[in-house]
Formats: C-alpha cells, sequence, structure tokens
C-alpha cells in the first residue's frame, strides 16, 4: 500500500544533475519535506501545441441538462441532423403566465429518504401534503447555489431541506440528474428510428463557469452515481461552462432571432426623435420572447449566422449569463473564417443572480412581520412558506420600468391566520406599525408592492452585476468589446434590460437572443456535437507539482534545507506546469520527464498541486493545495524486457536513468492527467481529485 512506503520510498532523482524530484503517499496529512523531491528531467516552461488525432464519434445522440438554480430543462440533437436541436417535453404543472419551457429545480423525497418527484410535480406534490404531514417530507428548492457557496464542498457535504432535514448533497444532485436521464433518454428513444446503446448517447451537464474546480467536479461526480455514465467512461460526459454555451449558440444566431436594445439612440426615455417610448423595445422583446416558446424543434445555421457576419477577425464581445444563483461573464474573440471561438479573460462573476431579488423579498418580510416569525413559519409551515416565494417568483417576472400599478403578492391564508395566533394581530396591524410605506395591504389578502418597492428588491443586485460587467470592461484584454449578449433566464427582465442599457449602451450594442432563458441549453448541445468549437481559454488556477532543487544559500530558507545523500536540497518548490490566466489552446500540453532516485524502486507517486494565483513558490505557501496525485507501478526492467512490451528494456542503464514521464493537458474545460512508464509503456491516468479532505 502506498501509504505504508517509508518517506524516501517514491523519491525521484535525476543522475548527474542538481535536480531531484519525489513524491509521498496521498495520504500525507499536509505538504512537508517528505512530499515532494522530484524535478524535471526535460525542463519544458511553458505548453506546447501537440495536434490530437480526430477519434471518430461513436456517439448517435448529445443530450444536454441545462442544472439551474431556479430552472432546469434538457434538449437533444441527433448527430445525424445537428442542425435540429429538440427541447424537452412540456411539463405538466406551472405557474399562471409563465411559460414552462424548463422545470422547476426542486426535489420531494419521501421521510424514507426515497425519491418521490421534481420539478412541477415535486412543487404541487408537496403543496398538497397535510401541513403536519408535509413536516415530516424533504422538500429542496434552488439547492445549486449551496455548491457555490460552500468553501469545503466534499463527497459528504450535506444540503438542508425546508423541514431542516440534512441529506447528503450528492445524493440530492444525483436524484434530480437521474430523474432527467429516465426523461430523456425516453423521448430521445420515442423519436429514434434505431435503438440506441448506452454509450451511444453524449452526455453534457452545464455548470457556472465561475464555479470553483470542486464544484466543476462534484456535477460529473453526481453523473457517475445517477448513472448518466461509467467513470469508466469520463469522455462520454462534457461539462460545459454556461456562459461559453451561450456564446456557441449565439455565433449562429441570424439578425430576425435577436433583440437589438442599441438599435436607436434614447435620450430621457424616449428616441431622440421622440416618437416612441423607450420600453417599446423591451415589449417588442417580451413579444418575440413569447412566440418563440411555441415551437419545441429549433434549427440552427450549419455555420455562423447572420450576426457573425459583422464581425471581423479580432472583434471581442461578452457574454453575460445572468441566472438564477449566479451571474457569469465570458469574453470572446471571433475567430473568421472558421468561426471558432478564444477566451480572453478568465471567466468572472459572482452570486448575483435572480436570486438576489427573493432574498430581498425575504428580508423585507423579516422588517415587516420580525425575522423570528418568518424563521418560525418556514419551520411550522414549510409548503405555505414555498407558496409564498412562488407567487412572489411569478409576480416578479411582470415587474418593469415604469410600471404604474402595484404588483398583488398573495398571502396564503395559512400565513394570515399562523401570525395571528401566533404574533396576537393582525398583518394589517403589523404592515401600519412597521412604517413601510412602499408595501400597502389589500383587502383581498394581497400584500401591494409599489414601484419604489420593487425597485428596492431590484436595484442591489441588478448594480453588482452592473458593476461587474464595468469592472471587467475596464480590464485591457477586454476593452474594445462591440457587443454584450444578455442571456439566462433573469435576461428576460425588463428591470435588467433597462438598467443594462442605461449604463452599458454607449459602449457597445447589447444583445438578447429570442429565446435567451434557453440559450445556454441549446449552446450546450452545440458543444456536445462539436467540443473543439472554443479553441483557446484561459487557466482557472495555477498548476505544477513540488520538486527539489540544489539549496543555494542566501535563496532559500533554511526550513526547507533537506540533506539527502549527503547532498544539500531545497525542498517543497512548486514546479509550475502552467499559471492561472495563462492561454491555452485545445490539445496543448506540458509534459516533464523524472527518474527514480533508487535502483530497484517499485512505485513513484507524484503530487499535483493548484492555486488561484501565481506568486508563490512553494507548496507550502497559502493557498496552494494538492488536488491529485499520480501512482505509477514499476515492474523490474528483467520483467519488462522478458515480456518484450517495453521501450528500451534492453538498454543496460535503464535501471539507472529510467524515465516516467508526466503530461498534464489542457485547454478543456477539465485538466486531464498522465504518466508513462518509458521503459514498459505502461501508462496511467489521473483525475484531479478536488473534493478529498
Amino acid at each position: 500500500m502506498a501509504a505504508l512506503l517509508q518517506p524516501n520510498t517514491n523519491s525521484l532523482q535525476v543522475p548527474g544533475s542538481d535536480i531531484s524530484v519525489s513524491t509521498s503517499p496521498s495520504s500525507s496529512p499536509s505538504p512537508s519535506r517528505n512530499e515532494c523531491s522530484i524535478a524535471p528531467l526535460t525542463p519544458s516552461p511553458s505548453p506546447r501545441t501537440e495536434l490530437r488525432p480526430r477519434v471518430a464519434r461513436p456517439f448517435s445522440v448529445v443530450v444536454a441538462i441545462d442544472f439551474g438554480t431556479t430552472s432546469s430543462g434538457y434538449a437533444f440533437s441527433f448527430t445525424e441532423d445537428p442542425e435540429a436541436i429538440h427541447m424537452m417535453r412540456r411539463w405538466e404543472g406551472g405557474d399562471p403566465g409563465v411559460a414552462n419551457q424548463k422545470s422547476p429545480t426542486c426535489l420531494l423525497l419521501t421521510p424514507e429518504l426515497r425519491f418521490h418527484s421534481f420539478g412541477f410535480a415535486a412543487r404541487d406534490s408537496y403543496h398538497d401534503l397535510d401541513p403536519e404531514e408535509a413536516r415530516h417530507w424533504l422538500y429542496f428548492d434552488k439547492f445549486k447555489m449551496k455548491i457555490h457557496s460552500t468553501s469545503d464542498l466534499t463527497m459528504v457535504t450535506e444540503l438542508e431541506s425546508v423541514n431542516g432535514r440534512r441529506v447528503r448533497a450528492i445524493e440530492v444532485f444525483a436524484h434530480a440528474l437521474r430523474f432527467f436521464r429516465e426523461h430523456a433518454l425516453k423521448e430521445v428513444k420515442d423519436q429514434s428510428s434505431s435503438v440506441l446503446e448506452g454509450d451511444e448517447v453524449r452526455w453534457v451537464i452545464t455548470v457556472p463557469a465561475v464555479w470553483r474546480q470542486p464544484a466543476k467536479q462534484f456535477m460529473r461526480e453526481a453523473a457517475y452515481l445517477a448513472g448518466l455514465v461509467s467513470p469508466d467512461s469520463p469522455e462520454q460526459l462534457l461539462i460545459a461552462l454556461e456562459p461559453e454555451a451561450a456564446s456557441i449558440y449565439c455565433r449562429k444566431l441570424r439578425l430576425h432571432q435577436v433583440i437589438d436594445l442599441s438599435q436607436r439612440p434614447m435620450m430621457n426615455g424616449l428616441d431622440l426623435d421622440g416618437s416612441r417610448p423607450f420600453d417599446s423595445s423591451f415589449r417588442q422583446a417580451r413579444e418575440q420572447l413569447r412566440r418563440a416558446r411555441h415551437s419545441r424543434t429549433f434549427l440552427v445555421e450549419s455555420g455562423t449566422g447572420e450576426l457573425w457576419s459583422e464581425m471581423q477577425t479580432g472583434d471581442k464581445y461578452i457574454v453575460a449569463d445572468c441566472g438564477g444563483g449566479t451571474v457569469d461573464l465570458t469574453v470572446h474573440q471571433i475567430e473568421q473564417p472558421q468561426g471558432t471561438l478564444k477566451e480572453l479573460y478568465k471567466a468572472s462573476g459572482g452570486p448575483y443572480g435572480a436570486v438576489g431579488v427573493d432574498l430581498a423579498f425575504e428580508a423585507m418580510l423579516c422588517k415587516i412581520f420580525g425575522a423570528d416569525f418568518i424563521e418560525t413559519f418556514k419551520a411550522k409551515r414549510p409548503a405555505a412558506w414555498v407558496d409564498l416565494t412562488i407567487a412572489f417568483e411569478a409576480r416578479k417576472r411582470t415587474a418593469a420600468p415604469g410600471r404604474a400599478s402595484a404588483l398583488n403578492i398573495s398571502l396564503p391564508f395559512s400565513f394570515i391566520d399562523f401570525y395571528k395566533r401566533h404574533c396576537g394581530q393582525s398583518v394589517e396591524t403589523a404592515l401600519r406599525k412597521s412604517n413601510m410605506n412602499i408595501v400597502k395591504w389589500s383587502s383581498q389578502g394581497m400584500l401591494r408592492l409599489t414601484t419604489e418597492a420593487m425597485n428596492e428588491l431590484f436595484q442591489p443586485t441588478i448594480s453588482n452585476i452592473i458593476k461587474h460587467i464595468e469592472k471587467l470592461m475596464q480590464k485591457e484584454e477586454v476593452r474594445g468589446v462591440r457587443f454584450l449578449f444578455l442571456v439566462g433566464g433573469f435576461a428576460e427582465s425588463p428591470m435588467l434590460q433597462r438598467a443594462v442599457q442605461n449604463a452599458l449602451g454607449q459602449h457597445c450594442r447589447i444583445i438578447i437572443p429570442q429565446d435567451v432563458g434557453l440559450t445556454i441549453l441549446k449552446g450546450a448541445v452545440l458543444f456536445g456535437l462539436d467540443p473543439t468549437v472554443v479553441r483557446v481559454r484561459r487557466c482557472p488556477l495555477t498548476y505544477g507539482v513540488g520538486v527539489l532543487n540544489r539549496f543555494v544559500e542566501g535563496r532559500h530558507p533554511r526550513e526547507k534545507l533537506l540533506i539527502k545523500d549527503g547532498r544539500e536540497w531545497c525542498t517543497d518548490i512548486l514546479d509550475r506546469f502552467v499559471s492561472v490566466d495563462q492561454s491555452v489552446a485545445l490539445g496543448e500540453v506540458v509534459r516533464r520527464s523524472y527518474t527514480p532516485a533508487r535502483v530497484g524502486q517499485r512505485k513513484i507517486i507524484i503530487n499535483i498541486y493548484c492555486s488561484p494565483s501565481d506568486d508563490m513558490l512553494y507548496i507550502t505557501d497559502p493557498g496552494v493545495r494538492k488536488c491529485g496525485a499520480i501512482t505509477l507501478d514499476l515492474p523490474e526492467p528483467g520483467a519488462a524486457a522478458a515480456g518484450g512490451d517495453g521501450a528500451g528494456a534492453g538498454d543496460g542503464a535503464g535501471s539507472e536513468r529510467r524515465e516516467i514521464r508526466a503530461t498534464m493537458q489542457f485547454g478543456d474545460t477539465e485538466i486531464k492527467v498522465m504518466a508513462v512508464d518509458v521503459l514498459t509503456g505502461r501508462q496511467v491516468r489521473a483525475s484531479i481529485d478536488f473534493l478529498s479532505n
């Protein structure tokens, strides 16, 4: 077992050089001088391009799952007809006045923790439960945000249901993904003329680009647990970055498929000629969105769309994915004539999604009725609380700039009754005592939110979005962008559209695709059909391994001194493979070679480290963490020679200069790591594990 090896057992060294490398068992509690004693045999300071051979794609269909904070859905396309994207079936249920192109991201488990339902069915079933019975069922809503906000995410991280019971997060996500797997496969088989095998389906799952690496890996692990693909076939599952998927779809758009908010100059809410109100363009946008929802099969251009014909090589644009939980920004440059995309700046953003408006509404309720009461009501009447949030969600979507009438939010009867019994006064009295004049009470049992109240709820979230876009546009790599594409469910909000146009319309053209809420889903399908469309990405982290260098007095700290075989070494040095925000093309690799330090050594373990910054020197510096390991068994040279399958097996010096070649491949949405024993040809692939403790 690797964990039982002595500290120096796994060391690597370069004969005749001043550099040496080693690796310690992956069970080591923290970086130490035993963590590293390896060094590159052939230094390679930067990635170099190696063209990967095109592999014939065995997939017959691509199924993409857009797992959102507020709503989720799937779409698919057959590889023999890649220009047709099929959306999922209409869902039963739904909110009045809200298009149900996707399903609410909510899950219902029985008191025994068994799957019951997802989406509208989960929400409606939970609503129909008796209040006392509902306290024992587990209802999860908008749970995706937990994965982004948890700083120490692992496979045992738990989620809390509405009633307070906790379940492992990986199981909750797996239940949801399994639900989509069953629905999608049934629909695909209904439309397929041939019998599909499991390995003929390529799956794509979308994640925010600003998610940390543990969260991205978490979704892959949940997909394995849900049975989408086997861990033995990782290439069958692609992780798509949400704004990147949107960008891929936007390059297919025709002019009649977009709303250009910057088409005509505005002043004081009117066109310069005074002919029409400012918000008429938003009414046009809403009408086009409504008409687009009637179709379930979308045709896309075989090449790039008309909008791209206006762009020249080198033109830059931003995609702002405004979702329920996060706002995700990516900057791309179009490469003509092939139409491939190049990422110019690493993805950025933050938790500025539409959920921020919901949280502001909850804070407003706490001001009126008291935070203690709201918490008690959520615990004692969880289903009624969900009803209240649904009522607000439906009305929130109708909020628009300059709206004269108030927005009416229905308070559930159980809320009104529970407040009176719990606090000894009516909700009307509580509202009057709160002195919150921007919220009125209706005798029909409704809270009436004035225009001022809606502005107060929306403003903090929208302000954060605009500030973040403005900050991004000031970056040297981003200056001179021609277009800003608004996508995601929150981009449908006229409140957000107006604010973005007012703040940024003078700097670039603001473009909204007609089917703004489905842009990511369609782009994810296109990504699954051709993962090479994004040719250059920016590396989100610095990656490397720990090495030993010859100790230099005055340059290296004394506590890093390690005396080995009579020689002085500096331990714990981070040997970078790639740096954060470095441009890496699809298929680019960094390759380093190592050699065992001890003749007859039978195992090596190379530990991989990462960091969000690039100003560290040692693996013990703050922010550096071990994120993976490569373990390679080394058979005796004689055995390899006898088998006849090893390169250089007959080399008498093989046991002394045995080469272990480590490779990191960048440019994809996930990083691939591999090690090869050159003598035997034995190859080991490693997964970088961000979820271990």
